[in-house]
């Protein structure tokens, strides 16, 4: 079953988190198992995000979080936003292409 992992986030630095982010991308490129990541803007709350990451499912999810090299990542986001993180987990259970 595919796994979707959200994740709310507030930061004023966002060219620095997009730096730390395509940095981790690069690092992990040979063995990250999300297999897609949408970020959203809000725009009703300034400096609001919303990140959308996909998995093949939720082990696999589990598998990425339990690298070393993702919590460092982690931490080091977590140093750019403007309040803790909100974390929502989701096992998908239907899925329609529109």
């Amino acid at each position: 079953m595919a796994f979707i992992q959200i994740i709310e986030f507030q930061t004023s630095r966002i060219d620095e988190f997009d730096a730390l982010l395509d940095q981790w991308l690069t690092q992990s490129k040979d063995w990250r198992t999300a297999t897609r990541s949408v970020r959203t803007k809000d725009r009703d709350r300034p400096n609001t995000y919303v990140q959308i990451v996909e998995f093949p499912s939720y082990e696999k999810a589990q598998e990425n979080s339990n690298r070393p090299e993702t919590a460092t990542f982690a931490e080091s986001l977590g140093k750019l936003c403007d309040a803790p993180p909100a974390f929502r987990n989701l096992d998908v259970t239907r899925e329609e292409l529109m």
